[in-house]
């Protein structure tokens, strides 16, 4: 048994959670998504809460996976979800040119990437990025492309790297010998 997932989640108002035997799905203020269920995970609402229970310990035991994934689809659905990269480095650059990023890279060619449905970008001083939305996986997924065209080098602190991040540099080479 989880102990994660054995906690309630908590419903906000404005969201609307509707739960068969199959399927989840959460609407709210900034969209709606749909969870499956897999046999042996049940789900139930009281008192203004969400329930996930096992019917077989013995067999299954996702039951924190998917009080999560339904934990993150309320989450989603009322406040969102953010990632930050920055890119760091002469001449990096970035811009929103209508459904494309484009990102200047050091390579001789611009990398422009498509945007996926439902994701906001934003550029802020041209090397801030802000991805927002209301799935957690897909601004996740769009983050980790974004940082994997230059990850950060660790002699130069060069690349893409999130705000939060912490980078650890090597020392390099010594000076030649005298």
């Amino acid at each position: 048994m989880s102990r994660k997932g054995k906690l309630p989640i908590p419903v906000p108002k404005g969201v609307e959670v509707k739960i068969s035997t199959e399927e989840v799905s959460v609407k709210g203020p900034k969209g709606s998504m749909t969870q499956k269920l897999i046999p042996g995970i049940k789900v139930a609402e009281e008192e203004g809460n969400v329930l996930v229970i096992l019917e077989d310990v013995e067999k299954h035991n996702f039951q924190g996976l998917y009080r999560t994934l339904i934990y993150n689809m309320v989450l989603g659905t009322t406040t969102g979800f953010e990632k930050k990269p920055e890119m760091i480095g002469v001449g990096y650059r970035a811009a929103v040119q209508g459904n494309l990023l484009d990102l200047q890279l050091g390579f001789s060619h611009p990398t422009k990437l498509p945007i996926p449905e439902g994701i906001s970008v934003k550029v802020d001083k041209n090397t801030q990025i802000t991805i927002s939305g209301y799935d957690k996986r897909i601004v996740g997924q769009f983050a980790a492309v974004v940082r994997r065209m230059r990850p950060p080098e660790p002699y130069q602190g060069k690349g893409i790297r999130y705000v939060d991040e912490y980078v650890r540099k090597k020392a390099g080479k010594s000076a030649a010998k005298k």
